[in-house]
């Protein structure tokens, strides 16, 4: 058995021919074929919550069970992994996303070599979009700085309530090194720019005055169990 070549997306094209393979509702070794659709998609993690950028998106069929399935060109080299699907029915709908694999390599190195992947984080816990907007504000609500947090450390301050359970707001974020934050994927987008140990200027909204917070970031684990012999074929998990 011979592995599959590594490939590269960084010369991708829209309109050019892929195979996706998988394991679509139980159904292995299942191969179907498609067209790039498009380029430079985002897609936001239904884990973590963070945005994945650059991703591609194919009209090959996929549905749930293809999730971890390679996705190749013409000549057979990986190009993407199959990761997700846009779809009110649960099925596909011709529009299957996959993770560029230029953006697997360097998550791929940390696993082999600590069986981990790391993220810098600020340690912190946020309101959802929708409702911080419900304020009448722009930015991320702070609700929670964890304890011995890099956040909590630099003095960020989350929601809390006062003697008669009035809710008092915590920090809004508005900007992180320069850069705007509206919502939720603009602060991880800007923590995907660093790496741990980086210092991060918070530009904050607290109360009704801007204040400067510097954070210094720490790392996130994401635990990863390699199992290198299986016992039994693996089952790929679902979108």
């Amino acid at each position: 058995m011979m592995p599959v070549q590594v490939g590269s997306s960084s010369d991708l094209v829209v309109g050019q021919k892929v195979f996706a393979i998988g394991n679509p509702f139980g159904l292995d070794h299942t191969l179907t074929t498609g067209v790039i659709s498009g380029l430079g998609r985002e897609i936001v993690s239904g884990t973590t919550g963070r945005p994945i950028q650059d991703i591609i998106q194919t009209d090959a069929a996929i549905n749930p069970g293809n999730s971890g399935g390679p996705l190749l060109d013409s000549a057979g080299n990986l190009i993407g992994m199959n990761t997700a699907i846009f779809s009110t029915s649960g099925s596909s709908a011709g529009i299957g996303f996959a993770i560029p694999v230029d953006a697997i390599r360097s998550s791929v190195q940390q696993i082999l070599t600590y069986g981990k992947v790391t993220r810098p984080v600020l340690g912190i816990s946020f309101a959802p979009d929708q409702a911080v907007q419900q304020l009448g504000v722009q930015g991320v609500l702070v609700l929670d700085a964890r304890k011995d947090g890099p956040a909590w450390k630099a003095g960020l301050q989350g929601t809390s309530r006062d003697e008669y359970g009035r809710l008092i707001l915590g920090d809004i974020i508005v900007a992180a090194n320069g850069k705007r934050v509206q919502r939720g994927t603009d602060l991880y987008k800007a923590l995907d720019k660093c790496k741990e140990g980086d210092i991060v200027d918070i530009e904050v909204l607290r109360e009704k005055y801007k204040e400067h917070v510097m954070v210094t970031l720490e790392a996130s684990e994401i635990p990863v169990k390699l199992n290198l012999v299986p016992a039994a074929p693996p089952l790929i998990p679902e979108p």
